[in-house]
């Protein structure tokens, strides 16, 4: 949740936000109003309570006449105060219920607009002509399949359309991928976590996504927990309710989980193979830092995924995400989008976010510098999504006889493989 003071200090720049990602900009005004009662209630119950206080001590002292009315104006003052208490917390639920369905503050660099109004900042990598080279590129599911390394006809007869087998080759490469993610995070001073797959409501709501995404989210009714559908969910909530120490910071955690995603709204795109499931795996980096080196820390995330998909071998750009299509936690958002040869465009591999302090207020998660406590910031950062890390890669190193060839960085965890041979013609 955003600072209720910056809304009372500069409410044009939250309405400006709302504009500008799309959203209710009347909820600005709901949320003044409903803040305005809160404050305006807590002071009247105050007042209350004092003058309770000081006629409990004028009682004592009276007598006759005059205590009777005291005692009766006592009545009365109880009546009032239990009133004006009701009315404040009434005021500071509806207050908390509307800052809840307010997204983040937008960066102000962040381009204004929707999906495609992105702008691409970095390109890297050179896009392999496979006309010169004298054959057409197969899809990675007609590769996968030559290889014995993806079954999605047994996934869907299994658990329906969006699941998948990785087998033989597949599921190698799958801990090939994950054990080098988790090499270059550890590397880079991560710690490693795995973690839960399943988590409890005010996990899922402190970090954003029982808003807009609540739709794309699995909820398991008879125990009231959520499935994940990126372990960001319990590595934010991780610190909840602590107070961290300013000299810990920045913490950096590297974690791996199944993620489970209902892809709402999805129907009729990308039917084929496995590049939007239902169930993935995936390492996830993520930072708590403090709020002054926030974006900082989101370019550091930003080298750290451009370092992999450097190292996949594979043809990326680097895109700031407009507006229109930030998610409600973050302020901006980059992705790094890999090349898919027979789509014949780039597609998002990798994501960073800063979600400024926005998560952290909701989480009560904070900072002690001194003496003074504070909000601190949380950004998230995709390593590597597995399925459709695979994807590229096939795609992207395949051979005209269906092999495909193994990116350096891979090979100590596949044996020393360099080339993936088909087992199926």
């Amino acid at each position: 949740m955003i600072d209720l003071r910056l809304l009372r200090e500069d409410p044009d720049r939250v309405r400006a936000s709302q504009r500008a990602r799309g959203e209710d900009v009347a909820l600005v005004d709901s949320l003044l109003s409903a803040d305005e009662r809160r404050r305006s209630s807590g002071v009247r119950f105050d007042e209350l309570r004092a003058e309770q206080k000081q006629l409990g001590k004028l009682i004592p002292k009276a007598s006759g006449d005059e205590k009777a009315e005291l005692l009766k104006k006592t009545g009365q003052l109880a009546a009032d105060v239990k009133a004006a208490d009701a009315e404040r917390d009434a005021a500071d639920a509806e207050t908390r219920e509307l800052l809840l369905q307010l997204s983040n503050l937008v960066h102000p660099d962040v381009p204004v607009g929707g999906e495609e109004d992105f702008v691409t900042l970095e390109t890297h990598g050179t896009i392999r002509d496979f006309g010169a080279e004298g054959f057409e590129p197969k899809d990675h599911l007609e590769l996968g399949t030559i290889l014995g390394a993806i079954d999605t006809e047994r996934g869907a007869k299994v658990s329906g359309s969006r699941f998948y087998f990785l087998t033989g080759v597949g599921a190698l490469l799958e801990l090939a991928l994950v054990n080098a993610a988790i090499t270059q995070a550890t590397a880079a001073g991560f710690t490693p976590m795995l973690t839960p797959a399943l988590v409890r409501p005010q996990s899922m709501a402190g970090t954003g996504f029982l808003g807009q995404a609540a739709q794309d989210v699995y909820h398991l009714d008879k125990d009231d927990l959520y499935l994940v559908g990126t372990s960001e969910v319990a590595l934010a909530a991780y610190h909840m309710d602590e107070i961290i120490d300013a000299d810990r910071l920045p913490l950096r955690y590297a974690g791996f989980s199944p993620c489970f995603r209902r892809e709402a709204g999805s129907h009729g795109k990308d039917t084929r193979g496995i590049f939007r499931v239902h169930q993935f795996d995936k390492v996830e980096m993520f930072s708590y830092v403090d709020p002054a080196d926030s974006q900082a820390e989101h370019q550091r995330l930003l080298e750290w995924e451009k370092q992999w998909l450097t190292s996949l071998e594979l043809p990326f750009r680097v895109i700031d995400v407009a507006s229109g299509d930030l998610g409600s936690s973050a302020a901006r958002k980059f992705d790094c989008e890999a090349w898919i040869p027979t789509q014949g465009k780039y597609r998002e591999l990798t994501s960073t976010s800063d979600c400024t302090e926005f998560q952290s207020r909701r989480l009560s998660i904070r900072v002690r510098d001194g003496k003074q406590v504070k909000p601190l910031a949380t950004l998230n950062g995709t390593l590597c999504a597995v399925p459709r890390t695979i994807v590229a890669i096939l795609e992207n190193h395949q051979q005209a006889d269906g092999s495909v060839r193994v990116p350096e960085v891979l090979r100590p965890y596949l044996g020393g493989r360099e080339i993936l041979e088909p087992v199926a013609k």
